[in-house]
């Protein structure tokens, strides 16, 4: 008999029926005598409409009162799904966020979860009760709802698993696992069977959205067993699991790609001591996220550019910052590029094998795609392209990794 956290997505929850078809799948686990825990996404697109509920109200609402709004459809869900269990003849209870309580900073609309008093619900496991708890939301000191960020959901479960020490925690979306690439670019993308905690973690981080990235983090640092999985079929999943758990490593495990990236280059920076610190300051103190950086120097002229990609979203705020901060810095001008995309490859089987890279920037020079931009870590290869290559990359790159399979008779429809 082991113990599972069950998480349920947004389309797996999109609907009475589906609703349903979930309370069916989770009998079946309670009747083969698992120990089970759900938790539950808000239905499919009812986050977004709450969260228009309160920009519509003021375009400035108060964080906690936004978080009471945006924390309601995960509770709907929840009670729904433990009404449709206990119409299936399994005892089940929901268990709000303040009910156990989830214990979270006080960051509202991105808090952080910092503990899970898991006496009641293990209480209530033991009498048989299945317990439905709802994801993305918590309970801050100053005793208000806070929530998690967008798709705050997957980490909830994570964190549930391990509070609960669960023998493992089942993602339920609407893909059947994780392939080795996006399979409406490429039809012969291959779901693997097991992937490492870094690995996907790499592939969340640079545009594979599979997995939301902080309850990958979290899975990583507790050891948390997770198994992507498919509603809408039993076909069998792809488990994430730790390195040493992967006997036979393949040298990459996946091509990704992010269309949400901007490009920023500051042109005549002058070459002193102090000047990257004047750019970047100020991005990081209004909260922007900078990736990619090249600096090319001209010794000549005694100045330097400086090129860097950010959220495409935060490019005008970007914009606005670095303008107020121009006397400061002492750019000549700024060139701003939304038509670019990051392609990435990655594998911790880089780790013992060279030419990776070589391999990367061979397949894309053949095929005339410009590299604007390199990062890399020790599993990961990133580059900037502009964004009519993306899809064109993406498949060239895979088949030179040798991660082609079979064509299938049908391409399924994952997103």
């Amino acid at each position: 008999m082991a113990l599972i956290v069950m998480k349920f997505g947004g389309t797996s929850m999109a609907g009475t029926e589906r609703i349903r078809a979930v309370a069916a799948r989770v009998k079946r686990a309670v009747d083969a005598g698992d120990r089970v825990a759900v938790v539950v996404s808000a239905m499919a697109g009812e986050t977004d409409r709450l969260v228009n509920f309160c920009r519509e109200a003021s375009p400035l609402a108060d964080p906690r009162e936004y978080d009471v709004v945006v924390a309601a459809g995960e509770q709907i869900t929840a009670g729904l799904l433990a009404i449709a269990l206990q119409a299936a003849g399994v005892p089940a209870r929901s268990w709000l966020g303040w009910q156990l309580p989830v214990r979270t900073s006080d960051a509202h609309s991105v808090a952080r979860i910092e503990a899970i008093d898991t006496a009641g619900i293990l209480a209530a496991m033991d009498r048989g009760e299945v317990a439905v708890v709802p994801g993305f939301q918590g309970l801050a000191d100053s005793g208000r709802v806070t929530t998690l960020g967008r798709g705050g959901s997957d980490t909830s479960a994570v964190a549930l698993a391990a509070a609960l020490k669960a023998d493992r925690c089942d993602i339920y979306t609407d893909v059947d696992g994780v392939y080795t690439t996006d399979p409406r670019i490429v039809p012969r993308a291959r779901k693997l069977a097991r992937i490492t905690y870094e690995e996907m973690l790499e592939l969340a981080s640079v545009g594979a959205k599979v997995l939301q990235t902080r309850s990958v983090e979290l899975a990583m640092k507790e050891a948390v067993r997770l198994q992507v999985l498919s509603s809408f079929s039993d076909a069998p999943g792809t488990l994430v699991v730790g390195e040493d758990e992967e006997m036979e490593r393949e040298l990459i495990a996946g091509v990704a790609y992010d269309k949400n990236e901007a490009k920023v280059t500051l042109v005549g920076v002058p070459d002193k001591p102090g000047v990257v610190a004047m750019i970047f300051g100020p991005l990081a103190d209004a909260n922007i996220n900078v990736d990619m950086i090249v600096q090319n120097i001209d010794k000549g002229e005694g100045t330097t550019d400086v090129t860097f990609t950010v959220p495409r979203a935060q490019l005008p705020l970007s914009l606005d910052v670095l303008d107020k901060a121009r006397a400061g810095i002492g750019y000549a001008r700024i060139i701003p590029d939304a038509n670019v995309a990051k392609v990435s490859v990655v594998g911790v089987g880089m780790k013992s094998h060279a030419g990776v890279a070589a391999t990367m920037f061979r397949a894309l020079a053949d095929r005339g795609i410009n590299i604007q931009a390199i990062t890399t870590s020790e599993i990961k290869v990133s580059v900037l392209i502009a964004q009519e290559y993306v899809e064109l990359a993406v498949r060239v790159l895979h088949t030179a990794y040798g991660l082609d399979g079979e064509a299938p008779a049908e391409a399924e429809d994952v997103l």
